[in-house]
This record gives structure tokens, C-alpha cells and sequence, in this order.
């Protein structure tokens, strides 16, 4: 049901942060409890900055609904029931729904693959992304108090939304014909399979296609990083060869662990430029390995991906704003105790 209120949604994934790569790499294992307290501390945040509705995706570890059953906040509390199956349907169904809803802003809790799950339904979503997976370039580790203050701000309306939540790149893939999306990374690959949830083998990558390339950052990302790095507000993406022969580069793959990666070359495209992908072999986006390619496929960057809110744009903006001022204030004290 639509409404009138600044609304701010919140999908958690109750697998993230639990994933067989932990056998591989020496990820944090996210608990339900722990994801449970992070949004507790997110929804105050979000009701203290001018959020009057809160609507959570319900699923059967009951983390987000868990998190609000105990806050005693003045304002409209929804649980949002998708008959849940801990399945990557779940928060398919879940975006929808609250895109349907009227939902301002949606607090994230996963990883890369989770939030380009929403990006595939729902293509200008805005996203407050609080990481909790294992290779994540496209959430953030942030106090999730202060995260979801910056989502209420948005959803209240309280700063300009294109200024602390700008478009986000992205990569368009084509596959025979079939579309679909990566946030970060689409990477070509082959010896490999799909449904394979392992760290990648670095004598299996061809081709990675990038949004972003980051030197700090974990998984195929810090490969483009380490040796073109591009940010994210940069106009263009990058692309890295790779295959016997390449340099060898040193590249945290995984948290905890190095691998040997072999890079032939690297290079900017611009902004729409398509990069063909030869067969055989398959794409994976943002560590999931999805298609196999038996024809043609392309990939290009581009910049009509979701909203995110750049926390500190959005928290400095508040502050010249005096959106914390006594008598300015959103609502009265929210405290988890």
C-alpha cells in the first residue's frame, strides 16, 4: 500500500556473511543477532532523522522483524511477509513489494550480490548498503546509527537526493540476448561452473569488466585497482585481460588470502563503450557465477545504476542544515535501551 510517509525499507540477508567461501578466506561471520542489533540501531537512526514509516522483509530467521519487535518508536512499523524460502527470490520479491509500497530508501544489509539482486528489479532504487558478505566493494562498513540517519534524512526529504545519493555505474551484460546487471564486477571465466561459490582460481579469469577498480578493496576489484584504479564517481570503467603469459600480481582475492593473478593487460572504456566476450567459458556478476556463454555476449559501464547515499554528504548537508537542532529535530530521543 502506498503512502504519504517518508518511508525507509530494510531487506537483510539471513545468508550473508555465512557462505561456504569462509572455508577458502578468513571472512567475519555475520550473526543473525549481530544483524538484528545493526538494524535496530539503523531504524533509530532513520526515525531520529525524519523516517515515519519503517517496513521490513520478513523471512524465517526473523532477523528484521526480530530487530523492531521491541523498539518503542511513536511512528508505523510494518513487517513485510514474501513467503520467504531463503532463496535469492526472497529479496527479489521483497524489492518489489516495497517498490510498490512507495519505499524512500532501502537499508541493505548483504553484499555485492545481494544489492544487485534489488538493482535487477528495481533499477532506481535508493540504497543504503551496510556490508555484512564476504567480497564487498559496493556496501560500506559503517555505524549502522548513523547509516540509517542518513537514509531517514533522505527519505524524510531533508537533503537534496541528488547531491548525497547520486546514480551509481554499472555493468550491462548481454548474454545471447538475455540482459542483466553487475554492480561491481562482470568477470569472464573459464575451467569454472556455475553455482560454484568458491574464491575464483586465478588461472581460470579472462576477462573482468569493472564499475569501479579499487586498490583497498577485496576480490576482483583490487585486481583492476592494483593496476588502473578507478573510482566511482570517475566517468569510466576498466577492463583487465588475464590469461598465461600476464604479468603476476599479487591480489587479495578473498579476505585473508592472496592469489597469483596473471594480467595481460588492462585499460579505461568510457562510459556505454561494449566489450565483446568470447565463448566458451562463463560470467560471473559480483562473485555469483551465473550464465554460461555458448554465443555472444558484451558487457559496457554505465551510469544509470541505483541511488546510494554517500553517508557523509548526507550527515555534513544535515549539520549546515541544522536538521539535528533541538528545535528542528525530526523526533524526540530514541534509544535502544
Amino acid at each position: 500500500m502506498q503512502s504519504d510517509l517518508p518511508t525507509v525499507g530494510v531487506i537483510a540477508n539471513p545468508l550473508s556473511g555465512r557462505d561456504v567461501r569462509r572455508v577458502a578466506a578468513r571472512g567475519a561471520i555475520a550473526t543473525n543477532q549481530d544483524k538484528r542489533n545493526r538494524i535496530a540501531r539503523a531504524v533509530i537512526g532513520a526515525v531520529t532523522a525524519g523516517a515515519r514509516r519503517i517496513v521490513v522483509m520478513d523471512e524465517p530467521f526473523r532477523i528484521a522483524s526480530g530487530a523492531i519487535a521491541d523498539l518503542k518508536l511513536d511512528i508505523e512499523l510494518q513487517t513485510l511477509d514474501v513467503g520467504a524460502k531463503l532463496s535469492p527470490d526472497d529479496t527479489l520479491r521483497a524489492a518489489v513489494a516495497m517498490r510498490d509500497m512507495g519505499v524512500q530508501v532501502v537499508i541493505v544489509l548483504g553484499g555485492d550480490g545481494t544489492n544487485r539482486m534489488i538493482a535487477s528489479v528495481w533499477p532506481d532504487v535508493t540504497l543504503m548498503p551496510m556490508s555484512t558478505g564476504t567480497n564487498n566493494v559496493f556496501p560500506t562498513s559503517i555505524e549502522p546509527t548513523i547509516a540509517g540517519a542518513a537514509a531517514g534524512l533522505v527519505a524524510a526529504g531533508r537533503v537534496d537526493i541528488e547531491t548525497v545519493a547520486p546514480r551509481s555505474k554499472v555493468v550491462r551484460v548481454d548474454v545471447d540476448g538475455d540482459p542483466d546487471v553487475a554492480l561491481i564486477d562482470a568477470v569472464h571465466l573459464v575451467g569454472d561452473f556455475v553455482g560454484n561459490r568458491m574464491p575464483y582460481e586465478p588461472s581460470c579469469i579472462r576477462t573482468l569488466v569493472l564499475s569501479r577498480s579499487e586498490p583497498a578493496a577485496i576480490g576482483v576489484s583490487a585486481i583492476g585497482g592494483l593496476v588502473r584504479p578507478c573510482a566511482g564517481d570517475a566517468d569510466a570503467g576498466v577492463v583487465v585481460e588475464c590469461g598465461p603469459g600476464g604479468m603476476p600480481l599479487r591480489a587479495p582475492i578473498a579476505p585473508g588470502l592472496y592469489r597469483t593473478v596473471p594480467v595481460i593487460s588492462s585499460r579505461f572504456v568510457e562510459l556505454g563503450e561494449t566489450v565483446q566476450i568470447s565463448p566458451p567459458g562463463l560470467l560471473a556478476y559480483d562473485g555469483d557465477r551465473t550464465h554460461k556463454i555458448t554465443g555472444s555476449a558484451s558487457a559496457r559501464v554505465v551510469r544509470d545504476g541505483p541511488r546510494v547515499v554517500d553517508v557523509e554528504r548526507a550527515m555534513s548537508l544535515a549539520a549546515a542544515n541544522g536538521a539535528f537542532s533541538t528545535d528542528d529535530a525530526a523526533s524526540g530521543d530514541q534509544t535502544l535501551i
